[in-house]
């Protein structure tokens, strides 16, 4: 994937892909929570089945109602997860008080709570698209449960 802001970032930095977009979060955060929120494949997908994707807690309860037609295309599949993972770290970003974005060593994006805690929300898509399981609105209920009350939108 191109992505013009990253390309410059790396070369400006010398460094890899992880890094670039490592630095493009701390001196752009919101700039990479917009580009992560984009999720445009799984947005399409949502919107055939009559279903806007609003960036709220309750959104990822419809997701986990959709018929999962993308694990017919062994070559969606992989992207829908990916998508559906950014997601719910848009959605975790957006309403709960200090969640923010990181990037790991190896350039993985993840979500870190106010407490510190960790979540790998691509690889929690990534299982949600191949099984559904776990649900990304339980990924959500768990994650908002090990912080502050979320915020209300």
């Amino acid at each position: 994937m191109k992505i013009r802001f990253l390309d410059n970032w790396r070369k400006r930095q010398g460094g890899t892909r992880g890094a670039a977009l490592a630095a493009a979060v701390r001196t752009d955060p919101e700039g990479v929570a917009e580009l992560f929120a984009e999720c445009e494949l799984l947005r399409a997908r949502a919107a055939q089945c009559g279903l806007e994707l609003d960036d709220s807690p309750a959104s990822l309860s419809a997701l986990d109602q959709l018929p999962p037609i993308w694990r017919d295309d062994p070559e969606e599949l992989p992207w829908v997860g990916n998508d559906a993972g950014l997601y719910l770290g848009t959605v975790l970003v957006r309403t709960v008080p200090a969640a923010v974005w990181d990037i790991l060593a190896g350039g993985k994006p993840v979500v870190r709570l106010g407490s510190g805690r960790e979540i790998d929300v691509v690889s929690a898509g990534l299982d949600w698209a191949m099984s559904g399981s776990p649900e990304l609105s339980e990924m959500y209920a768990e994650s908002a449960e090990s912080g502050p009350e979320a915020k209300t939108r």
